[in-house]
């Protein structure tokens, strides 16, 4: 029987009193527990540090790390938080680093347990999560990719972590998908296990904007992050078929046209962005190939009428 890794955790927390119970709960339960679990409070000032101390004077792995307050928001701050916790943790003898955010939860007392197993079983694997539920949605693979980890909730072989260089502080986003996609570049295997889920508290992208604004914002980091404009005119229709129906694919086009009329900057390296274009054309091409045959299947086996 293979031993599962040992793995620690850094949760950056602002403001997250309304959240962060449900998600010290959830790690509490959990079959193993993490070395140590530094959540960063990265200069909250409703009452999320009171929270934190009183589970941290019973679990002694889970350790408060308070940051000045500040009054910017961005995401290059919660990689600055992540450092911070990092710098705890980097002595200690671990083999996966995760990092969680603070408005997560799990149903599954076996949560970790589970994706420890998968490091265990495959070592070829850099960085592994779950899909992330947040009311009712299915998650639909074909535009959805698998190899994709979410940021909610997203665990690296800390070989895969090192080599990496970590977190870029992308003030702009999309911090987790440049971690995922380099670490493919570089030969690791990045994967989401659908057989377990985490539950995700806040709407993804509103905790400043509205839904709208939020898909805007989403299409001009796909920008950003130099999403290929095929692909990016195919995921545009795609989400015209998702509430907020026609508006939210609209927007989300429209934020890519617009950050690509204004060439805005890019996020990523051109070695990076070109490693991306190629994953999602081969993609888009495998997509568009079994819709074809399924077509033309259809079309020599008619559905009898009754």
């Amino acid at each position: 029987m293979l031993s599962l890794p040992t793995y620690v955790l850094i949760t950056p927390a602002r403001n997250e009193a309304n959240f962060i119970e449900l998600t010290i709960r959830s790690v509490i339960s959990q079959t193993i527990f993490p070395l140590k679990w530094v959540i960063v409070s990265d200069g909250s000032t409703d009452g999320t540090d009171d929270i934190v101390r009183k589970y941290s004077a019973n679990y002694p792995w889970i350790k408060l790390l308070r940051m000045p307050e500040r009054q910017e928001r961005h995401f290059a701050a919660k990689v600055h938080a992540f450092n911070a916790g990092y710098a705890v943790v980097k002595n200690l003898q671990y083999q996966v680093i995760g990092n969680l955010d603070a408005d997560i939860s799990f149903d599954d007392a076996d949560y970790f347990a589970f994706l420890m197993s998968k490091f265990a079983e495959h070592p070829e694997l850099g960085v592994v999560g779950t899909p992330y539920r947040q009311g009712n949605p299915t998650y639909d693979y074909r535009f959805v990719n698998i190899e994709d980890v979410s940021g909610a909730c997203q665990l690296f072989r800390r070989e895969c972590f090192e080599e990496i260089d970590g977190y870029l502080a992308l003030k702009g986003g999309g911090v987790d998908h440049v971690a995922f996609l380099t670490a493919r570049m570089k030969g690791w295997r990045t994967r989401t296990f659908t057989e377990k889920v985490c539950l995700h508290h806040r709407p993804a992208g509103t905790a400043q904007h509205g839904p709208w604004m939020a898909k805007y914002r989403t299409g001009a980091l796909d920008y950003a992050l130099g999403g290929h404009p095929v692909w990016e005119l195919f995921r545009t229709v795609y989400q015209m078929t998702k509430k907020p129906y026609v508006i939210g694919g609209l927007m989300l086009g429209a934020g890519y046209l617009c950050s690509l009329v204004r060439h805005a900057e890019r996020s990523i390296s051109l070695e990076l962005m070109a490693f991306r274009r190629t994953e999602q054309m081969q993609r888009l091409r495998t997509f568009l190939a079994r819709y074809r045959d399924s077509s033309n299947e259809l079309l020599r086996h008619p559905p009898k009428c009754v």
